[in-house]
């Protein structure tokens, strides 16, 4: 039988205003009649690749932005119109704006795809660029572009595979912890399921059906569980709903990769929800506390259980008290405390709470990152890696020693904690204490993490930091100082680690700068027999007060305090700071292998004779490629 569509169309768009009605006025509801109407005649001809009108798509998008993200008018407007200026050329930005208004006009410009004969990468990176540069202003488009991917996603099975794969890939690059940055859990969850079935669709159903008989296998004994918390806490006096959540596929996936488990060993396929109402006069983290102490006087409590994110919560807003219960069945099972005014929020994301001043928070955080970065001239994937790195990743939360808390990515470092808290605390960090322990600068940090920096002015970002930050301000601190450096005119041969007064032979660079040898060295003679027109003479390779690594073999007969003797010559007598020793005694025979760093091959020969003279040394000779 064919599809009235006429009538869907019409049903649908009633269901918008019909959300909409509660919270607009009589004039801006006849605006959102207005601009579905334009809609309706702008995509009247258009089809979707499953053979329906495309207008069920905009109305969908404008469904979601009305009733699962409560957004206002104009917004909704927008959604409406977000592709009428793009696939019909009758229409354009002005039209929009002299029928709506600026606002709206603005909105639907950030949306319309813009299309160039060349683009900087590729038309995704300047369409995301598009997008994250409208937050200059405030954050409604990128709410509703969230709403039309989340559709997009929702009928990605008419698409061919390339399609859904392109699609995916940009969902979970950048939609999804997009979402998950504004605060919309529920939208980031479904994105990240959405985007897993369409990449890997044998492994997502594999895993959906594994979910699936565990929860029934699991059923009885579970919902006993909740009988038993929902009894205890009515015996107190306390009113909550009590209900079993299972992680969906993607987040079951996610933890199988990380804690390299199958899925029969997974721990805490889901987790028991506890849900109250707020309490005039009771704050919610006092109810929170209440309901822990009642659940945990009754179940046993797992150690080290407990995650407070009410105190401490996520930097996209996730409030809850997490806690580990021995189930009477013997299974620890997790439990989640929450207010039902903290679910909204994790539901609801940064439009939770509509005061201006929380809206301008969000807006302010991603104004001044975009602003530094066209200020720096960032472009393409860089761009999009920044951004990334800055806004995108789960959070974890570290505190200064006065218990100042500083929230960083997953996967921080000591270097980007430091860097955080003040940029003049990084460019000179050399060693920390983690907990009281200490610790590298490149060491990984965690939640709850009390980090204490140590600083000396001779120390300074070198290049192999970049590999140790995944924060946007440590990497622009870093990139930023070492691009002030001068630039080497030298690269040392990193195989041979040639020092001023060796041997040398040069080869130039595609980019003018000269790779030095040791003329015995294995590389250096192979590019001479087969490029040898690179071959340059080098007479000036030095750089001032540079120090080279150098590393040493001594051998030696062992006696008493022949290890002193050897750290006095290095230390007292030469001056020089030891990076390594190594020793290694067989039948009284000791070898070493010290590296230190010296200025240049003279100084190395001078050093090399001064411990030679020490009693019992046999041999000292340079270590080979060092």
């Amino acid at each position: 039988m064919e599809k009235d569509y006429d009538k869907i169309i019409r049903q649908k768009a009633q269901e918008v205003f019909d959300a909409m009605a509660p919270r607009v006025t009589p004039e801006e509801m006849a605006k959102l009649h207005q601009a579905f109407e334009l809609a309706l005649e702008a995509h009247r001809e258009q089809k979707r690749k499953t053979g329906e009108p495309y207008i069920l798509h905009p109305i969908a998008v404008a469904r979601i932005a009305a009733r699962e993200l409560r957004l206002e008018a104009h917004p909704v407007m927008a959604a409406f119109l977000h592709d009428v200026v793009e696939d019909n050329k009758n229409y354009t930005i002005g039209d929009i704006r002299d029928r709506f208004g600026e606002d709206v006009a603005f909105l639907v410009r950030i949306l319309t795809k813009q299309k160039k004969e060349k683009y900087d990468v590729s038309q995704q990176v300047d369409n995301y660029r598009q997008m994250l540069n409208s937050v200059e202003y405030d954050i409604r488009a990128l709410l509703v572009k969230l709403a039309d991917r989340l559709h997009n996603m929702r009928t990605l099975s008419s698409m061919r595979p390339d399609k859904q794969m392109k699609i995916a890939g940009e969902t979970d690059y950048f939609y999804a912890p997009l979402a998950n940055r504004l605060g919309l859990y529920h939208v980031k969850i479904e994105l990240e399921n959405l985007s897993l079935r369409f990449r890997c669709p044998h492994e997502y159903d594999e895993l959906a059906s594994k979910i699936a008989r565990d929860e029934e296998h699991q059923r009885v004994r579970l919902s006993k569980f909740c009988c038993q918390i929902r009894d205890v806490l009515t015996d107190a006096g306390i009113q909550a709903e009590v209900y079993v959540e299972y992680r969906q596929p993607c987040s079951v996936w996610r933890k199988m990769r990380k804690y390299g488990d199958d899925f029969n060993h997974l721990k805490h396929r889901h987790f028991t929800n506890v849900v109250f109402p707020s309490v005039e006069g009771v704050s919610d983290k006092d109810m929170a506390l209440r309901i822990y102490s009642v659940l945990t006087d009754r179940f046993r409590e797992k150690p080290g259980g407990i995650i407070n994110y009410i105190d401490s919560p996520k930097e996209n807003g996730y409030q809850s008290f997490h806690v580990k219960l021995l189930a009477d069945f013997g299974r620890w099972q997790e439990v989640h405390i929450s207010s039902r005014a903290m679910l909204v929020q994790s539901q609801f994301g940064c439009m939770a709470d509509r005061s201006e001043d929380n809206i301008a928070r969000w807006i302010e955080k991603f104004k001044n990152v975009l602003r530094d970065l066209s200020r720096r001239g960032r472009e393409g994937v860089d761009f999009m890696d920044n951004v990334v790195a800055s806004f995108y990743n789960d959070d974890i939360m570290t505190f200064t020693p006065k218990g100042k808390a500083i929230v960083l990515p997953q996967r921080s470092t000591v270097l980007d904690f430091a860097y955080e808290v003040f940029p003049g605390l990084g460019v000179n960090a050399k060693y920390a204490r983690v907990n009281g322990y200490l610790t590298s600068i490149k060491a990984p940090l965690h939640r709850g993490d009390v980090v204490e920096i140590f600083t000396d002015p001779d120390v300074h970002p070198q290049p192999d930091w970049l590999d140790s930050v995944v924060t946007y301000k440590a990497k622009k601190a870093i990139t930023g100082y070492l691009e002030r450096q001068p630039k080497p005119k030298y690269h040392r041969c990193p195989i041979c680690h040639p020092i001023p007064g060796d041997e040398i032979i040069g080869f130039r660079e595609a980019d003018a700068t000269v790779t030095v040898h040791k003329r015995d060295c294995q590389e250096g003679i192979r590019l001479a027999s087969s490029q040898g027109d690179r071959i340059v003479s080098v007479d000036d390779f030095t750089d001032g007060d540079n120090l080279y690594p150098a590393s040493i073999v001594v051998t030696a007969i062992d006696r008493y305090h022949l290890f002193i003797d050897l750290v006095d010559c290095i230390t007292n007598t030469l001056h020089l700071t030891i990076d390594s020793f190594n020793t290694d005694t067989v039948d009284s025979i000791v070898t070493c292998v010290i590296a230190f760093n010296v200025h240049s091959y003279a100084e190395l020969k001078s050093i090399m004779t001064h411990i030679s003279e020490i009693p019992g040394v046999d041999e000292v000779k340079r270590k080979a490629g060092a």
